[in-house]
């Protein structure tokens, strides 16, 4: 059941202005009925300021009027709270971060250039303009832009600039290079591994022969196997 946006407040309004139940509150703002109970009584930790439902177009008056004529009656509610949703537009972008979208900017452009303005925009979240401005070096400030990869100043994520990356590069017929930049690093800890096995399975075989040539027979005992 949808609930009104501010429960309690909304709570405190309809214990004063109201002669609505306890338990129809309760039941309308998904509280407990010990809640309503301690917002009537200003026991409550936090002293509130009423919310009038009726204003913010969750309750009529004539719900309200039901309610009071017939304790049993369940209120209900004339529209759920406005859901905050998020428009299309250019991606958001912490104001601690915003200084290093030119030089995430920058590095596309440099390392590729068949990434379209208008992906860099969405991808980094800003304006043609700057991206323009950025591409012919007429920025303002492009003498202080140094091309910094934008997954490393934390602008996107390395799977969404793989994922434009890749539709431009198929826009544009160019075959995908793989990445090779960990490859000597894949390698060499390849090598690594395989060197501390072999180096495990000798120590194994070595303790093994050392502990069959290691027996010595008590004293006066002659090995019958010997020679």
């Amino acid at each position: 059941m949808a609930q009104p946006l501010m429960p309690h407040a909304t709570a405190s309004w309809l214990v004063d202005n109201t002669a609505l139940s306890f338990d129809q509150i309760a039941e309308f703002c998904g509280l407990h009925i010990l809640e309503v109970q301690a917002i009537a009584d200003d026991t409550a930790a936090t002293k509130l300021t009423g919310r009038d439902p009726v204003r913010a177009g969750e309750l009529t008056q004539a719900e309200i009027d039901k309610g009071q004529n017939d304790p049993s009656y369940r209120l209900q509610m004339a529209k759920g709270p406005e859901q905050v949703r998020r428009t299309k537009g250019p991606r958001y972008t912490p104001v601690s971060k915003r200084q290093d979208k030119p030089d995430g900017i920058a590095w596309i452009i440099r390392n590729h250039p068949e990434v379209s303005d208008g992906a860099i925009g969405k991808l980094i979240g800003t304006t043609r303009s700057t991206i323009a401005a950025i591409r012919d070096r007429s920025h303002w400030n492009i003498m202080n832009i140094v091309p910094k990869d934008p997954v490393t100043l934390g602008l996107c994520s390395q799977r969404e600039l793989d994922a434009i990356v890749a539709k431009a590069a198929k826009a544009a017929g160019i075959e995908a290079q793989p990445d090779n930049r960990l490859a000597g690093d894949r390698e060499a800890l390849i090598e690594q591994l395989r060197a501390e096995r072999e180096a495990a399975k000798h120590a194994g075989e070595e303790g093994t022969a050392e502990g069959t040539s290691s027996y010595v027979l008590p004293a006066g005992v002659v090995d019958p196997f010997r020679k």
